[in-house]
């Protein structure tokens, strides 16, 4: 079982309202959102697009509910943009997140990533692939960010992403060997992983000391059977519901789990499952994941 006073339970506001398909979950409100995070027993959260933008404001709002920013999705665009402008955005991103009271930063290079494009099937050839020019920008700008995280005593956090030139174990394994271990940190993601036909526990092994956030992402097989078979893209695999809450679906939570409470893993577990609410009601699926990580992980 892990240890409530050192691991914290989150839940993205993803599966209230899709922040990259915005109909999903456009009736739900901001209110809504973090009201019923709350009411099902979680102490973090994530930040989306429904958030509100002024910190003091956003921050009172999940003071009065016992509700913590622990993290962020940040899009670096090192490999589109000038260099600097990623930079100064990171800077400004870390400075608000600081305020709210978080200790990670979530990043993933957006610059050339297909997960947004309707019409790329996202198990298809298009997943970009970095140059040699690309990973050594990529792996300078991270490491950049890393000593800016550091300097407010925050966690760099790097997010492999279905999609993205960080998405295969080879990819990870490039990414950690070739990034300072002080400064650049995994994010672990089982539902990425798992999409990316990629068993989530020797990664999470391999890199469990250089990992500062988790995201407890379900994957139903079944419907990643037919976003093969239809060259579905990552967004129409999200509206069939690929994604679910922890033990919806078919990821071994209960070893994830296990190998977090041997190696003494500190920080946020957070539940992050995109679905479609009209389909999948967001509180209730919120419950129906807080009962299941308690009677499994005793948080």
């Amino acid at each position: 079982m892990l240890d409530p006073n050192k691991v914290k339970l989150g839940i993205a506001p993803i599966g209230w309202t899709n922040d990259d398909m915005p109909d999903l979950g456009a009736e739900n409100t901001f209110e809504q959102c973090v009201s019923e995070m709350a009411l099902a027993g979680f102490k973090g959260t994530e930040i989306g697009n429904k958030y509100p933008k002024d910190p003091e404001v956003l921050k009172h709002k999940l003071d009065v509910r016992g509700l913590q920013v622990c993290n962020a999705w940040f899009s670096s665009l090192l490999t589109s943009e000038p260099y600097e402008v990623t930079i100064q955005n990171f800077i400004a991103h870390r400075d608000k997140l600081n305020f709210l009271g978080a200790k990670v930063i979530g990043a993933s290079e957006q610059g050339n990533s297909i997960q947004g494009k309707l019409d790329v099937p996202i198990l298809g050839p298009d997943k970009p692939v970095y140059t040699e020019e690309q990973w050594k920008t990529v792996c300078k700008g991270f490491n950049e960010m890393g000593a800016l995280a550091r300097e407010k005593g925050m966690y760099f956090t790097v997010h492999h992403h279905m999609g993205t030139g960080v998405q295969t174990v080879e990819e990870i394994d490039r990414l950690m060997a070739e990034t300072d271990p002080e400064l650049v940190y995994l994010l672990f993601d089982s539902g990425h992983l798992s999409f990316a036909g990629i068993d989530p526990l020797p990664v999470l092994k391999k890199y469990i000391k250089r990992i500062k956030h988790v995201h407890l992402k379900d994957l139903r097989l079944k419907v990643y059977e037919e976003v093969k078979k239809q060259n579905m893209s990552f967004l129409d695999a999200v509206r069939a519901g690929v994604f679910t809450v922890p033990g919806d679906g078919d990821v071994d939570f209960t070893s994830i789990f296990q190998v977090l409470e041997e190696n003494d893993y500190e920080g946020y577990v957070l539940v992050e499952a995109e679905q479609d609410p009209a389909k999948a009601n967001p509180f209730e699926y919120a419950v129906k994941a807080r009962k299941y990580i308690k009677e499994k992980a005793g948080l």
